[in-house]
């Protein structure tokens, strides 16, 4: 048990010059790599990209569409039944 009590006095005096000396090579790593150039992308993926971009746009105002119908519909059923419409989640 006594060996508890020396052991984490040595362990922390090991760590502080690992931690002084690694902290700067750590920093000199990560400015490295964020000094790389980037590789440039290829013009055939760019645009796939756009075109992907472009397709994902036209389904995001269908589905605006399609939920704007939805909502038409609920207060058409629901006048219809005499209910008050509900708001519609805005």
């Amino acid at each position: 048990m006594a060996i508890d009590g020396v052991l984490v006095p040595i362990v922390m005096f090991s760590m502080i010059p690992v931690v002084a000396i690694g902290v700067p090579i750590a920093r000199a790593y990560a400015r490295r790599l964020e000094s790389r150039p980037v590789a440039a992308i290829p013009s055939d993926v760019s645009a796939r990209l756009e075109r992907i971009e472009q397709a994902v746009d036209a389904i995001a105002i269908e589905m605006e569409r399609v939920s704007e119908g939805q909502r038409f519909t609920t207060k058409l059923l629901s006048e219809r039944a005499g209910l008050p419409a509900s708001s519609g989640g805005s």
